[in-house]
């Protein structure tokens, strides 16, 4: 049985795989997962790591409690890559599992279906608004700068309660804490992103709104000490993180794919009922992660797939391999809006699984049932190949999406 100390004392393939196309994932993927579905790499910041990209081990894995963020030796801790939102904690897995237990009860009345349902004709006003607003710009148009960008943002600040005047601020914190090249880089944009919730917790406890930074300061006392302030600020920064980056990166993506496969974007504005379909898709299909995967650590032996993952291995479970996988979806490479029992990965699973994922469906779903019955003609303004997704940032994107119609 392959253990990752012997499987490193040889070359392995190093993080990030070059793609042939944003649409696509690297070949290598495929490749790696033929061969065996979990695998030994070498991380981007170098470190081996074992890389799955079968479905069925990704969603075994997923839901194993033997896996968490947590190292309790952080000087054996391999390192994932430069961003401090990828880096592992220090301490022991009970701790870390019942401090995930408290953070989603108190997220679970936030990214309620109730107050989902109540946000939606919210966010279908908000997406009419940006598309108006497109159309007065007039052909061609950068859709990432006008529509892809804004709506995730519009939608978190007005989720949160965080002014969307201060959205230029937050998002360079935001862009530069989820860089993937300099670590110290990305600890400070972590920290101010941080420190900018701090001093919106501190407003909310003297004027608390209808939003959810209210909701977390009424229910977290400040304490003697401050810790109080300071617990809701780091949950804030990362939801404010988690809330819009992979979102904005979705709507890029997701229009892509459906422009760059025939028939897609002219059947679904045809034919709004097919766009629950479509979302589902896109989420299968875009892989934003540039990371290789989401980062875990074992914290006790397991036995899978062939492999024997030490104590303290760094596992990269990658939903857009995973995802592809032939043994459990009918040509995996080709979207299918009808594809039956999608039952992709792209949120995980399990005790786990993303508290935003309802918001990023209700997102997806008003865009990509307005932008093509708004703009049946609409099509790249460029040849895909020229479009490139950044392999600097954890969530991946674009700087720019030209289109036209």
């Amino acid at each position: 049985m392959t253990d990752l100390a012997t499987a490193a004392t040889t070359e392995l393939p190093r993080l990030p795989f070059p793609r042939e196309s944003v649409v696509d994932v690297a070949p290598l993927y495929a490749q790696l997962r033929a061969a065996a579905p979990i695998t030994p790499v070498r991380t981007t910041a170098g470190d081996p790591a074992w890389l799955v990209t079968g479905y069925a081990e990704a969603r075994a894995l997923f839901a194993d409690p033997r896996l968490g963020r947590a190292h309790p030796d952080p000087e054996r801790a391999a390192r994932i890559s430069g961003s401090a939102v990828l880096g592992g904690s220090i301490g022991d897995a009970a701790d870390e599992h019942e401090q995930h237990a408290r953070m989603r009860a108190l997220l679970a009345p936030a990214f309620s279906a109730r107050r989902m349902q109540a946000l939606t004709a919210g966010v279908e006003q908000l997406v009419t608004t940006l598309l108006d607003d497109l159309a007065a710009h007039g052909s061609p148009a950068d859709l990432h700068a006008l529509l892809s960008l804004p709506l995730p943002v519009l939608v978190i600040c007005e989720l949160l309660g965080v002014p969307y005047a201060d959205r230029d601020r937050f998002r360079a914190a935001s862009e530069g804490a989820g860089g993937l090249t300099d670590r110290e880089a990305s600890a400070r944009a972590m920290g101010e992103l941080v420190a900018y919730i701090h001093e919106i917790v501190d407003r909310k406890r003297h004027e608390p709104g209808e939003d959810v930074l209210s909701d977390l300061a009424a229910r977290i006392p400040r304490g003697d000490d401050g810790s109080g302030d300071a617990a809701v600020a780091q949950l804030g920064a990362g939801l404010l993180f988690a809330g819009h980056e992979t979102t904005v990166t979705r709507i890029d993506v997701g229009t892509v794919l459906l422009l760059t496969d025939h028939g897609q974007w002219s059947a679904l504005a045809a034919d709004p009922g097919r766009v629950r379909g479509a979302v589902e898709e896109i989420l299968r299909l875009a892989a934003p992660s540039a990371g290789g995967g989401l980062p875990r650590y074992a914290q006790a032996d397991i036995e899978i797939g062939g492999v024997r993952i030490a104590t303290g291995d760094a596992v990269l479970l990658s939903p857009g391999a995973a995802n592809r996988d032939p043994a459990r979806f009918d040509e995996p490479d080709r979207f299918d809006a009808a594809r039956p029992s999608n039952l992709h990965l792209a949120f995980g699973h399990g005790p786990r699984y993303c508290v935003g994922a309802a918001l990023a469906r209700v997102e997806l779903a008003a865009v990509f049932t307005e932008l093509p019955r708004r703009f049946p003609g609409l099509a790249l303004a460029v040849d895909p190949a020229d479009l490139a997704l950044r392999t600097d940032l954890l969530t991946g994107g674009f700087d720019a999406l030209p289109v036209r119609w």
